[in-house]
């Protein structure tokens, strides 16, 4: 038996410069391998795989750097065309990409960053266990959001952890969900934030229809299950809005005509306004073309509450799969849905798992001002006063500032920037000048790091600039918007155009540049799959 191990060791050696061996170690599930394959590049840790933390890691270098992907998914989802998917013009997997992608050179680990020592330049790693249905009461329970699902699995059972290094670190976790603590909301509402929401939404959709058509179903049911509640002004409300809308009046028209006069598509929000990153004339093409179709717009409302069950019912169980809508200007209003966009908060790890640098990074960090004995000093991740960002300046370097203690009066509080450690996309905010969180702007952030460490020019003045590539909003019946950097505004037909030839390059990879529009081609013929599973 030694002498069959001792052969299997030698034969090891001896084939480990193969390429076949080579791919194996590339795609090791170890630590260990994953050193053995380092050899002489720089390792780039990424946390996270959504537009910032993808695009960053096909951008690098390979040659010069070896590219390592934590995150709980293992896929990258085209956030864009989310609402296509969630109404059946797209399927899910046209929205998807793989991290661990065919000769990308991209390793991958899936599970959460638990905790970072920047001295040590060591990560911990909590792994994803499996996971299994979950029950109560002899229920079968189903979180609202893949988000939702993950955090309630994780205080069942916590994954097991292991250790990271690191030679340069990029933190690209994204955000959550903004439920401003509305009671109700994070367990009721439907969120469109991954491709796993979409499937829930697409799947209550059609059960309301499914419902609505039982004979044994009340006209007064029937009304509150075919309201449908938008919560969320921007771009993606209103998307999502004129999606629902499109589906309901070409395609659920020609199978449930007696049910078309019973639906109700309300979008609610506490601005004045909806759409307010367009100029006034784009947004009013909006709401005059939603009020032609019959979608309301309930601007100036206030979301008190979201609670399972219509308004005065004792039984829950025969109300439909019904909630309670409950605004300070209407009162209670039973809505079969709600879709909930409303903004970001912050990922909990950048809140909590990186609110404590234990041991100033003596090797990597660079003081702005002279600080006697800094590394017995406290210090903590500068951040931005009101959404909690990382504070970073124009190359995405994040910085330190003393966790307490105030300055002598008239001087500055001194500052240290980490030179091997950046943040990107939503968690981070740039302190010359705030970019909104979108995923164009995650996007370019990505390429402009990517290019700017593979060039290995970091020292040079020239920080990363944002160039606006302009605003776009589709409004249903083949009708967008569409607002460009100067004024130049498009509407109508040819916006929607412009629209889908534009998510089109820039989807990512060429398998779904093809399906795409293949798709587009056989829901246009054949109507759009209303399956549900």
């Amino acid at each position: 038996m030694n002498s069959i191990l001792n052969t299997s060791a030698r034969n090891t050696r001896i084939f480990r410069g193969s390429p076949v061996v080579k791919g194996l170690l590339r795609r090791g599930v170890s630590t260990q391998e994953l050193d053995a394959s380092k050899g002489d590049r720089e390792r780039v840790v990424i946390l996270g795989s959504g537009w910032s933390g993808f695009v960053l890691s096909r951008e690098l270098d390979k040659k010069k750097f070896q590219t390592v992907v934590v995150s709980p998914r293992s896929y990258f989802v085209f956030t864009p065309l989310l609402a296509s998917t969630a109404v059946g013009t797209l399927e899910f997997r046209n929205t998807l990409e793989s991290v661990r992608a065919r000769g990308k050179g991209v390793e991958f680990f899936q599970g959460w960053a638990d905790d970072v020592n920047f001295n040590q330049k060591k990560i911990q790693v909590e792994e994803i266990t499996a996971r299994r249905p979950l029950h109560v009461s002899g229920k079968a329970y189903e979180a609202s959001s893949i988000t939702e699902a993950d955090q309630s699995f994780r205080v069942k059972k916590k994954g097991k952890v292991f250790e990271l290094n690191y030679d340069k670190l990029v933190i690209a976790v994204g955000c959550y969900s903004q439920t401003f603590k509305t009671p109700g909301v994070r367990e009721n509402a439907f969120f469109l934030k991954d491709v796993g929401d979409a499937r829930k939404i697409r799947k209550r959709i059609l059960e309301c229809f499914e419902t609505a058509s039982c004979p044994t179903t009340s006209e007064k049911l029937r009304d509150q299950l075919l309201n449908f509640a938008v919560v969320g002004g921007g771009p993606t409300g209103v998307e999502f809005a004129a999606e629902l809308f499109d589906l309901c009046h070409e395609d659920l028209k020609k199978l449930y005509p007696n049910l078309i006069p019973h639906i109700k598509i309300s979008i609610y929000d506490v601005a004045t306004k909806i759409l307010p990153m367009f100029d006034a004339s784009l947004a009013n093409y909006a709401i005059n073309l939603f009020k032609r179709d019959g979608i309301q717009i309930k601007t100036e409302h206030h979301i008190q509450s979201l609670q399972p069950g219509l308004p005065g019912s004792t039984d829950p169980d025969n109300d439909g799969g019904c909630f309670t809508l409950k605004t300070k200007e209407d009162g209670e209003v039973g809505v079969g849905m709600c879709v909930w966009s409303t903004g970001l908060m912050m990922n909990p790890f950048v809140q909590s798992a990186l609110d404590d640098v234990h041991t100033y990074p003596t090797t990597s960090a660079t003081l702005s001002t002279e600080v006697a004995s800094p590394s017995s000093k406290q210090w903590s991740l500068k951040r931005h006063p009101r959404s909690g960002g990382l504070l970073v300046d124009d190359h995405f370097r994040v910085k330190l500032i003393p966790r307490s203690g105030s300055p002598p009066e008239g001087s500055s509080v001194p500052e240290a920037t980490m030179q091997d450690v950046f943040a990107i996309g939503d968690v981070s905010v740039m302190e010359k000048a705030q970019l909104p969180a979108t995923a164009q702007v995650a996007n370019q952030e990505a390429k402009w790091l990517g290019k700017t460490l593979n060039k290995g020019n970091l020292s040079e003045k020239d920080g990363f600039n944002f160039k606006n590539l302009g605003v776009m909003t589709y409004l249903g019946n083949m009708k967008a918007i569409m607002q460009a950097e100067g004024g130049t505004e498009v509407k109508g037909r040819m916006a929607w155009l412009i629209w889908r030839g534009a998510y089109l390059t820039q989807t990512v990879s060429w398998r779904n540049k093809l399906l795409i529009p293949i798709y587009w081609s056989i829901n246009w013929i054949f109507g759009r799959d209303i399956s549900r599973f």
